[in-house]
């Protein structure tokens, strides 16, 4: 019951972060609103203020009891003799087989997720992922402590068993702690999708446009009279000599004598 709630809440948290984010996609070219959220390069939500030092010191100390307790269950598993189990030859290989996979997912695995962890320590989905990881060891690390309970020595039990419960403890502040991220970040979509709301109300709605049709015909606009060309310059146009008036005497044909 307590994975599934952990899971339903993880799936509940992600779908109400997609929701927000469709939000703002919609909002167009209005103002976005103040909040403490930036986005990377890759386009993925980050958060402007700092990681407080309760929740990296909480998580430092969870990741340091996951790597001691892969130390000690490392060596246990090496010194376990499964070849002298008195039991079948499937149980055995059934037995060395999970103790291969959880030798390859304390040394590869284990160590990636912690990595990506310790570099965004209030990544929701990454601290799942490790959660995730610890439940599928817890899993085949116990049937190993069931097979040398009942085939193996009270040594190798009691180790392992210890390994198991170091494993099983972490794992239960882990899934607290998913809670607690998962609850903080529930209350900064709310306040995203309120202030997203406020943004939109406040966006002046423009009234919607008029289109006036004039199919009057224009006036026609009058004749352009064209005027007459211009003559080259140098040219004098003859006077004509007014009607009625009397000629100038040495502008007159002499007259002929008599003989």
């Amino acid at each position: 019951m307590k994975r599934t709630r952990i899971a339903a809440g993880f799936c509940s948290l992600l779908c109400a972060t997609l929701c927000v984010t469709a939000g703002f996609g919609q909002a167009g070219s209005s103002p976005a609103p103040t909040s403490n959220v930036q986005y990377s390069a890759q386009g993925k939500p980050q958060s402007i203020e700092p990681v407080s030092y309760a929740s990296v010191a909480q998580l430092n100390g969870m990741l340091s009891q996951i790597e001691a307790a892969s130390k000690n269950t490392q060596a246990d598993l090496v010194r376990l003799r499964i070849e002298r189990w008195k039991t079948d030859t499937a149980s055995k290989k059934q037995a060395l087989s999970n103790v291969d996979s959880i030798q390859r997912n304390l040394q590869g695995a284990l160590p990636e997720i912690i990595s990506k962890l310790q570099a965004a320590p209030e990544d929701v989905p990454a601290t799942f992922r490790l959660y995730r990881n610890l439940d599928a060891l817890y899993d085949v690390l116990g049937s190993v402590v069931e097979g040398a309970g009942a085939f193996g020595t009270k040594d190798d039990l009691q180790a392992l068993s210890n390994d198991l419960s170091n494993f099983e403890g972490t794992r239960k502040q882990l899934a607290e702690r998913i809670e607690n991220l998962s609850a903080a970040k529930e209350a900064e979509i709310a306040r995203l999708r309120t202030e997203l709301q406020t943004a939109q109300a406040a966006i002046p709605v423009a009234p919607p446009k008029k289109i006036v049709v004039d199919d009057t015909e224009p006036p026609k606009k009058p004749a352009v009279k064209k005027k007459p060309a211009a003559k080259p310059p140098g040219t004098t146009t003859p006077a004509k000599p007014a009607t009625g008036t009397a000629q100038n005497p040495s502008n007159q044909a002499p007259q002929a004598k008599p003989q």
